[in-house]
């Protein structure tokens, strides 16, 4: 066990040393800071326990993973898979557990210092995109695992169990307290209702770490904002001979689809739209009387997503009007109308790649030996502490796969322990980490503005 922990420190210590040489080209080093903390970090006798606790443990949080992902839980519907977070918190020492009023199941792991800071929520969400009725049976072919929502998010949830399970075995006491999160409503029309609810209940949150997805090279830093409507087209409706001349609903809706479909987007930052359902009337030998699509807008930028729906409803406008003056009908009961809805509402926002979670996160990865690839924008639960201004990422769980929000999702649990690793040593680099030669310093820092999660 001696000469594996010397190995180990070994290799660790001559990663962070390289890691600046590793990184990306266009990305600034890895401060000397975060360096020297992460030395002191992995050279405390408990965190090199913890590490190889991390691997012993592998298969057992592959086993996690794998009876998580078999607990349905459909958008809105996690209550179930919920329950046996809860149940799994506190049998790994969490008494007090508990479930918040929108169905986050919240563990606190409380810090040395007397007020909790700087205070780290660390979450994996619990929801998938599948409807209820999908087959989750995780099904096992050759070296990989199928089965929906087996990566995105029970890999999360797997690696979240395991960093609490490591902590505690370990003892390793923090500066500051980490709150473990399992959220709900991360998908589809979720609209983030998890994390915001987090952060309208705890205005003392310092930072913000998703565990989302499984790789581990990857770092998401910046939020993909999405504003999603639903629209309405309304009309009279009526017989399709007997009442010929009036306007449809249907046929406002296709004018306005045709606008919407030959909008140009630009590129950078990336901006995108989607009709991703459509519905409406009642018989083939009716003139549509209703009609509602669901539009879907994406951006990296508030700025152009803001741009991107006043073309929208500018279009859709124009739809209704071209609809109502083909059949020469003017305002008023016979006119085909437009309502948008909003059904979703993920702000988008960016921070430097110095962000302290940002560089605390690569100077971990970095002492795992592996180099960041991409520090990217993407649409995870962090989008709302980026936009609120709070230090944020998003990280990987460990191993491989494909396939995330498709039948045919697959894992394969390659160096998994990877994940789990990386995980819990940004958080120990983050609140600080209490050892026999007192404590490291927190790279979080404690907030002193506050802004308010809407």
């Amino acid at each position: 066990m001696k000469s594996i922990a010397r190995a180990l420190i070994t290799v660790l210590t001559l990663a962070i040393t390289s890691l600046a040489a590793n990184a990306q080209e266009s990305l600034p080093p890895v401060s000397p800071t975060a360096t020297a903390t992460l030395k002191k970090i992995v050279a405390l006798p408990s965190v090199q326990k913890a590490m190889m606790a991390i691997m012993r443990d592998d298969e057992l949080t592959l086993k996690d993973q794998i009876e998580i992902t078999e607990i349905p839980a459909p958008p809105f519907k996690e209550s179930v898979r919920a329950a046996d977070l809860l149940r799994r918190f506190k049998a790994l020492g969490m008494r007090e557990a508990h479930r918040d009023a929108e169905g986050n199941v919240i563990a606190v792991r409380k810090g040395r210092s007397l007020d909790g800071r700087p205070r780290l929520v660390l979450a994996a969400h619990l929801d998938t995109v599948f409807p209820e009725g999908t087959d989750v049976k995780v099904k096992k072919k050759n070296d990989r695992y199928y089965a929906p929502g087996i990566i995105d998010d029970a890999r999360g949830l797997a690696a979240l169990l395991q960093v609490l399970r490591t902590m505690n075995e370990m003892q390793i006491e923090t500066v500051g307290d980490v709150v473990f999160v399992a959220n709900v409503g991360e998908e589809e029309l979720g609209d983030l209702r998890g994390v915001k609810a987090i952060f309208q209940a705890d205005k003392s949150i310092d930072g913000f770490i998703s565990i989302d997805g499984s790789a581990v090279w990857r770092i998401v830093n910046a939020a993909t904002g999405s504003r999603r409507f639903k629209i309405a087209f309304n009309g009279p409706g009526g017989h399709s001979f007997g009442a010929f001349g009036l306007p449809s609903a249907i046929h406002a809706m296709g004018r306005a689809i045709s606008k919407i479909a030959d909008i140009q987007t630009i590129k950078e930052p990336k901006t995108t739209f989607t009709v991703g359902t459509v519905n409406g009337g009642t018989s083939v030998n009716a003139i549509a009387a209703d009609a509602a699509l669901g539009l879907d807008m994406r951006s990296d930028s508030a700025a152009e997503l803001a741009k991107l729906e006043a073309h929208m409803k500018r279009f859709v406008q124009q739809a209704v009007d071209e609809e109502n003056a083909r059949w020469n009908i003017k305002p008023g009961p016979n006119a085909i109308r437009a309502e948008f809805s909003v059904v979703g509402d993920r702000p988008a926002g960016s921070q430097p790649v110095i962000s302290p979670v940002v560089m605390v996160a690569r100077a971990a990865i970095g002492v795992m030996g592996i180099e960041v690839k991409a520090i990217q924008a993407s649409s995870t639960d962090a989008n709302l502490p980026i936009a609120l201004g709070i230090p944020a990422a998003t990280l990987g769980g460990g191993g491989a796969g494909s396939g995330s929000h498709s039948p045919g999702e697959w894992y394969m649990p390659i160096k998994a322990y990877d994940g789990p690793q990386s995980v819990m040593l940004t958080v120990l680099g983050l609140v600080g980490v209490v050892g026999a030669a007192g404590a490291s310093e927190p790279l979080l820092p404690v907030r002193t503005t506050i802004k308010i999660a809407q």
